[in-house]
């Protein structure tokens, strides 16, 4: 495939048309029709590669790319498994696949780095909606009678499927590769590390956003039940509503992989931290110095001549604002009395990326406003932005990992819980 062997990651509508080329020299076993529509009015576009022999009902697979704006490897994921799929169709006896190829168009177009060949890079044209406006988490935060029509397209693909096997596709932009799951896969820790090996990825083993979740192996993490001891900060809210557990409705499981951009050796150190309370804090102390700089910013526009219903500014705007206000949570929740007294350095590693990734994010969106604007805070911003990236490649030492490799490791993962779960 051109996209990957140029190193670029395909937008929806290249998605779309490769998706229809497909479907039109294999109409016999590939289907390309449209789920619904976005916000703004694109398609939302479902790719099928139909079972072989007898269909079994229940054993049809749904993967679902595109659900985070800024992370585009998802889609051409979806791809490359439908033609595997199609050369190799033992996973496909009696089993159908489904692949949404983008759960939100709208924001991937607004999160434009086909390229990125820095961190930097990756950060010009950052966009991630916040939380209410993410297909795939907006049920958590959200009464039903305002949810996006993305998230009704992408429930009721899971009620017309009824998947045994949800698969979302995700990236970090720095880090390592791990595996949320709604319910444990056994032996998926196996084939899933031995790829992440064969392809010199770091498996992260103390993913930040898994924190003291149970794991039935390296990288591999079973979110825990809303309100016991396990759920920490990160999904507060109740994760059943999430379309993630939409699937257990009919039984299903829904595993989240994620795969990095950039990776860093230090998200996979098992040594035991000399400190973990401490570190922490010190990276609580700077999460909160970094946020008020960018927050300074913002509240230095909030009511000059830049309105929030400026229709080009308010999804970033609102993006800011969720995630500064997200921070304090964060931050109290590293400093407060469930912080480990003992845990690895790859678990502070990741807390220390997580923590960095927050300011960046929400100081690289209010960028874009500024710079559209011609405000006289952008140049002192951009400088901020610059280098919050040159710092954050150098501390972790970070090293790309190519497109195709990152489509690659996300297959096996995906042909890996299949197997683990469906086929015996």
């Amino acid at each position: 495939m051109t996209l990957l062997r140029d190193m670029c990651y395909p937008t929806p509508h290249e998605l779309a048309l490769a998706a229809r080329a497909l479907a039109d020299e294999r109409p016999a076993e590939v289907r390309l029709r449209q789920a619904g529509t976005s916000r703004a009015g694109q398609p939302l576009w479902v790719l099928s590669v139909a079972a072989t022999g007898k269909a079994r009902p229940g054993r049809d697979v749904l993967v679902v790319a595109g659900a985070h704006a800024n992370e585009p490897v998802g889609g051409a994921t979806a791809l490359s498994l439908a033609r595997r799929l199609l050369h190799d169709p033992a996973p496909r006896a009696g089993c159908g696949w489904h692949f949404l190829l983008c759960a939100d168009p709208d924001g991937a177009d607004l999160h434009r780095t086909p390229r990125p060949y820095s961190l930097l890079d990756y950060h010009r044209h950052f966009f991630r909606p916040p939380g209410p406006e993410q297909p795939e988490w907006a049920p958590s935060l959200l009464p039903p009678d305002r949810l996006p029509p993305e998230t009704l397209a992408l429930t009721a693909l899971i009620d017309e499927l009824r998947p045994v096997l949800q698969v979302s596709l995700h990236a970090t932009d720095l880090g390592g590769s791990w595996v949320q799951l709604t319910r444990d896969i056994p032996g998926l820790a196996e084939p899933f590390g031995k790829s992440a090996a064969e392809l010199r990825i770091p498996v992260e083993n103390g993913a930040s956003d898994a924190a003291g979740w149970p794991s039935p192996g390296p990288g591999i993490f079973v979110i825990p039940q809303p309100g016991s001891e396990d759920a920490g900060a990160f999904h507060p809210e109740d994760t059943r509503l999430s379309t993630w557990y939409h699937a257990h409705r009919y039984d299903g499981t829904t595993a989240i992989v994620e795969v990095p951009m950039w990776a860093s050796d230090l998200v996979d150190d098992p040594a035991p931290h000399p400190d973990p309370r401490g570190a922490l804090r010190m990276l609580a102390g700077r999460l909160g110095e970094d946020t008020a700089r960018v927050a300074a910013v913002r509240d230095g526009i909030r009511y000059g001549p830049l309105p929030y219903e400026d229709p080009a500014a308010a999804p970033l705007l609102r993006a800011v604002d969720w995630t500064l206000a997200l921070i304090p949570r964060i931050t109290a929740e590293w400093t407060g009395d469930g912080a480990p007294a003992e845990a690895t350095a790859a678990y502070v590693a990741s807390i220390d990326a997580f923590g960095r990734r927050l300011s960046l994010r929400a100081a690289a969106m209010l960028l874009r406003v500024l710079r559209t604007q011609g405000h006289g805070s952008a140049p002192g911003l951009d400088r901020l932005v610059t280098g919050w990236c040159e710092d954050f490649a150098a501390r972790f030492q970070a090293r790309w990992v190519p497109v195709a490799t990152q489509v690659e490791h996300q297959s096996r993962t995906v042909l890996a819980a299949y197997e683990r779960l469906v086929a015996p």
